[in-house]
C-alpha cells in the first residue's frame, strides 16, 4: 500500500516562508510526476506546483517567482518551499504523486491527506 504524508503546513504571518514536504512509502516501484495542489474555502483545487522524474517544474501562475519545488529521488519526497507568503495562499496543500506500486501495475494517482497553511497578520 502507498502513501503519502505531508508535514511542514502552519499559520504564519504575510511575507514570510515555510516548507512543505511529502514523503512516499510503501511499495513502490517507480515514480514520476510529484506535486502539490492547492484548495481554499469555496474555489476549485489548483495545481501550485510539479516536478517530473527528469527534474523538469511547472508553477502556476500566482506562485511564479515566490515558490519553489524540488524532490529527492532517493528518499521518495517532494518538497514545497514557500516564500514571501501572501493571505490569498491560504489553502489546504495537498501532495500528489504518480506511483508504480509494481513493474506490471502501473503508474497510479495517490493522494496525500493535506496540511493547511494560513497566511494571516
Amino acid at each position: 500500500q502507498v502513501q503519502l504524508v505531508e508535514s511542514g503546513g502552519g499559520l504564519v504571518q504575510p511575507g514570510e516562508s515555510l516548507r512543505l514536504s511529502c514523503a512516499a512509502s510503501g511499495r513502490i516501484y517507480e515514480i514520476n510526476f510529484m506535486g502539490w495542489y492547492r484548495q481554499a474555502p469555496g474555489k476549485q483545487r489548483e495545481l501550485v506546483a510539479g516536478i517530473t522524474g527528469g527534474g523538469t517544474t511547472n508553477y502556476a501562475d500566482s506562485v511564479k517567482g515566490r515558490f519553489t519545488i524540488s524532490r529527492d529521488n532517493a528518499k521518495n519526497t517532494v518538497f514545497l518551499q514557500l516564500n514571501s507568503l501572501k493571505p490569498e495562499d491560504t489553502a489546504l496543500y495537498y501532495c500528489n504523486a504518480n506511483i508504480a506500486p509494481t513493474f506490471v501495475t502501473g503508474l497510479r494517482d495517490y493522494w496525500g491527506q493535506g496540511t493547511q497553511v494560513t497566511v494571516s497578520s
